[in-house]
């Protein structure tokens, strides 16, 4: 079996802190972080604002170099106190936490691209770990299979709604004619699909007894249409929520995990009496 290296005893520190939720310490670390998200974004909207933008620019600009500044320090320490850097720098969150640091130093290369700290808004995702909603992520998974098991029926049923909305939009277009705003077949399916989906813009109207008719029968369809991909797919989860309750009746336990991550591979979801990881076998 290979044998694994422990991180020194500072990097384990510094890995406990960032990585994990369960400890006091790792807890008031993820709430700091989240409080200066939710400022940096706050701070992209308020620059957006041209008026205030003019009057507040140096604060502005002040406030998001020191968040920065801040979350650059922070990645770098993600990726010192971890054995593999390279695993958390190519995952979904080191992507994010990368991509959220780098606007403002682009923004003295690239016109216009601090707008791009709207992207620290992903980084909210995080707080699955700090309110210990772990548990939530078997309901998302569960939800995937469902939407998994039903792409087929799902995609039969958009293909139905797509032909009628051009037959519909097609008769609409010869009952109406341009007078009424309907000047061409593709505009005609357009107000269709808007009326199918009952989003009703208002932009084209019909103005014929027959058209409002017709109208009325898409409108009347639409509210029947919405229901059945939501049937489909409520279907598919029961079903997998029925076959997950018989699998823990079966094991006659419920397995419970935290939020500790893999000081070597970052995975995390370990069950609470795990001494090892699940995925690299490193000691946790």
């Amino acid at each position: 079996m290979k044998e694994h290296k422990p991180l020194s005893k500072w990097k384990n520190k510094l890995h406990e802190v960032i990585y994990e939720a369960d400890t006091p310490s790792g807890k008031l670390f993820d709430i700091v972080l989240f409080i200066l998200i939710i400022i940096s974004v706050v701070l992209v909207m308020l620059e957006s604002i041209d008026e205030f933008d003019q009057k507040y620019h140096r604060t502005l600009l002040t406030l998001e170099w020191v968040i920065t500044i801040f979350f650059t320090l922070e990645y770098i320490a993600r990726l010192i106190s971890i054995k593999k850097p390279l695993k958390y720098v190519f995952s979904f969150y080191g992507i994010i936490d990368f991509l959220s640091t780098i606007p403002l130093y682009l923004s003295y290369i690239l016109a216009g691209s601090q707008v791009l700290l709207a992207v620290r808004a992903f980084r909210l995702l995080r707080i699955f770990r700090i309110l210990k909603l772990v548990k939530f992520m078997g309901e998302a998974s569960q939800l995937q299979s469902a939407l998994k098991a039903s792409r087929t029926k799902i995609a039969v049923f958009i293909y139905v709604v797509l032909i009628l909305s051009v037959i519909m939009g097609t008769v609409m277009y010869i009952v109406e004619g341009d007078e009424s705003g309907f000047t061409s077949i593709p505009k005609s399916i357009y107000w269709t699909i808007v009326t199918l989906t009952t989003v009703g813009y208002g932009d084209i109207a019909p103005q014929s007894n027959l058209g409002q008719f017709l109208a009325t029968v898409i409108m009347i369809l639409g509210y029947g249409i919405i229901a059945v991909p939501t049937g489909i797919v409520t279907a598919e989860f029961t079903r997998n929520r029925n076959n997950q309750k018989e699998n823990d009746d079966d094991e006659g336990f419920l397995v419970h995990v935290n939020t500790q991550a893999c000081p070597s591979c970052s995975v995390e979801g370990h069950r609470d009496d795990a001494t090892h990881c699940y995925n690299c076998g490193h000691p946790l």
